[in-house]
């Protein structure tokens, strides 16, 4: 089993979800965006990158990954396709144009996916997505968000002119080489994808180790809990730490997302006191550069202090999702100031971690450990230099926040040592 890998995702924390699986293993990852370039100071076995299509349309998210895989797939490389693990996005239109470059590049092409999670409640039954067993229909992720009709995995596929086979648990779970062999006769089929179901941890694994019998343009599809079972294969080696030697500057900690677990541990960090509370306003946001340079200058004097800050969009009842765009890149604006009074940082959305990094001149992030499944830390590397948390919306607990909050705190005193 390689660990080289490009791992090829529609947004940040996604990609850093991915990633810091292999970094857990004592493989060096980092994840990148923009240029599409690894960033200059990384050497890196395991190269992560953010095409940043979350919120496309599904030509031009094909289109984006096209691009991403003629310059980012090497030789040397294997490829992880990462989707959101519950279809958020555009994963058809992107797997379409992933197996579209891979018969251009190798003649054929046949993908592996398994989009499960279970650390984070989401599993895969009979083809279909289910999160905390129930249907994926029923999520509040999915009424908030979803671009398909429904989560049959299958279904997705073919509506971007993808066959696929479902090859279910019973076959995931027999013994000697069922799976493998399950999986070379989709292959010998005209499907192009095997999906396959996973409940566990256990049976992610299964679906991993059968990863070797994959033929000339074969490639993997899944969400963070693919990541762990493919890097469980490999090797442990120790972690290669970067040095920090900490920060009398308090951590930064934006909630951008609209996600109510996000939202609801926001609250209770506040409550708790650990923080300071700075709640922005929409208005201000989508206003003029005075308003949005308060916001960052009241921010930049409590950092300079010593106190871990709060920065909370303010979202009301019955939040506008197609303002959500200009906000975050309002409230990156607004927080450009601060950069320099910044001890580390932590930030809850793909959308708005990628703002906000880009803003403070980064351009990728080592990947350090994780602190709970599905949230990532690392150190930021390009103009700025500090510990970095990324977390999806949607997961985690009340509690998460709080957790990221204390742990940034400690590196902040003791810093990172090498």
């Amino acid at each position: 089993m390689t660990d080289n890998w490009l791992i090829l995702a529609d947004d940040l924390t996604g990609a850093a979800d991915c990633a810091i699986a292999f970094a857990r293993r004592g493989v060096e990852a980092t994840v990148g965006w923009g240029d599409g370039r690894p960033p200059a100071s990384a050497t890196t076995s395991v190269f992560s990158y953010d095409a940043d299509s979350r919120g496309m349309t599904a030509p031009r998210a094909a289109a984006r990954h096209a691009e991403a895989l003629e310059a980012l797939l090497g030789p040397d490389r294997r490829l992880f396709k990462k989707i959101d693990s519950t279809l958020r996005g555009q994963p058809a239109a992107e797997t379409a144009a992933t197996v579209a470059h891979m018969k251009s590049r190798f003649g054929s092409a046949f993908g592996i996916l398994a989009p499960a999670f279970p650390a984070t409640g989401r599993t895969t039954v009979d083809g279909r997505i289910r999160v905390a067993g129930r249907p994926l229909e029923e999520a509040e992720v999915w009424r908030a968000d979803h671009t398909y009709g429904s989560s049959d995995l299958v279904g997705m596929l073919a509506t971007a002119g993808v066959t696929a086979e479902a090859v279910g648990l019973a076959t995931v779970r027999a013994a000697g080489d069922a799976l493998p062999a399950a999986l070379r006769a989709v292959a010998a089929k005209a499907a192009t994808v095997a999906v396959c179901d996973a409940e566990s941890d256990d049976d992610l694994r299964r679906v991993a180790a059968a990863i070797p019998t994959l033929p000339p343009g074969g490639f993997l599809i899944g969400s963070a809990g693919l990541a762990h079972a493919l890097a469980a294969c490999l090797p442990c080696n120790a972690a290669v730490l970067p040095s920090y030697a900490g920060s009398g500057h308090g951590s930064l900690i934006v909630v951008g997302t609209r996600a109510a677990t996000s939202r609801a541990g926001a609250r209770r960090l506040v409550d708790s006191g650990e923080v300071v509370h700075v709640p922005v306003e929409p208005g201000t946001l989508l206003a003029g550069p005075r308003e949005r340079a308060a916001v960052g200058r009241r921010v930049a004097s409590l950092l300079d202090a010593g106190q871990d800050v709060l920065v909370e969009i303010r979202t009301g009842d019955a939040p506008d999702p197609a303002l959500g765009p200009s906000l975050v890149r309002g409230l990156a604006e607004a927080l450009g100031p601060a950069t320099s009074c910044i001890g580390a940082l932590a930030a809850t959305g793909g959308e708005t971690a990628a703002a906000l990094l880009s803003a403070f001149g980064v351009d990728g992030i080592r990947l350090v450990d994780e602190i709970e499944p599905g949230v990532a830390l690392g150190m930021t590397l390009g103009h700025l230099s500090v510990p970095v948390v990324t977390k999806a919306g949607a997961f985690g607990d009340e509690d998460s926040l709080g957790r990221i909050a204390a742990r940034l705190r400690s590196i902040r005193r003791k810093g990172i040592q090498p």
